[in-house]
């Protein structure tokens, strides 16, 4: 989804480094465009593209709902179908992309394309709030993953990374071990 100031993309990329290969494309080629077109030179981007890694069975159709219902929640549109710069079209109602490739979750909406529009037509019914909203936008925003507390645990163990955040504070005790320290010292 395209927006004034970024853009949402949801994608399953097909090997371990296709996420960041697609953006380091992306971004070559639009600022050549850019630079071109605008007759400039430099950098466009603020920094850093963010991410997160989700739970594709849990999590997957809600990040849809996000991502489509944003121009809503902005009050750019009344609807999601009514934002033009996005893909909520193609799976809501048929609308032909070649951009788009229909996720394996989205095919189990419905046995058919009619009953699967349907079905996910009927996702968008109510906002996303309260934590589900926070969790989403915290993860995309710190790189954080978004999924349960078991799939959280095989991402930490996998990277060797952390990929929740945690409380931030000094560990409890410090002050005894620093008292410690400088006592041998």
């Amino acid at each position: 989804m395209l927006k004034t100031n970024h853009v949402h993309l949801l994608c399953t990329p097909s090997n371990a480094s296709g996420i960041s290969q697609m953006m380091q494309s992306l971004g070559r080629m639009y600022v050549a465009y850019f630079n071109r077109r605008y007759k400039r030179t430099g950098t466009l981007w603020e920094g850093r593209f963010t991410s997160c890694l989700l739970q594709e069975e849990t999590y997957l159709m809600q990040v849809y709902r996000y991502i489509k219902l944003n121009p809503v929640r902005g009050s750019m549109v009344d609807e999601p179908a009514d934002y033009f710069w996005s893909s909520y079209q193609c799976n809501a109602f048929g609308k032909k992309s070649d951009l788009l490739t229909p996720h394996s979750i989205y095919t189990r909406l419905g046995i058919n394309e009619k009953e699967r529009q349907l079905a996910y037509r009927g996702l968008f019914a109510q906002q996303i709030e309260g934590k589900l909203l926070e969790d989403i936008r915290q993860a995309s925003n710190k790189g954080l993953a978004l999924g349960n507390e078991h799939f959280v645990a095989d991402i930490e163990s996998l990277t060797g990374r952390r990929v929740i955040e945690r409380k931030r504070s000094r560990p409890v005790g410090w002050r005894k071990n620093t008292s410690e320290v400088k006592a041998l010292n």
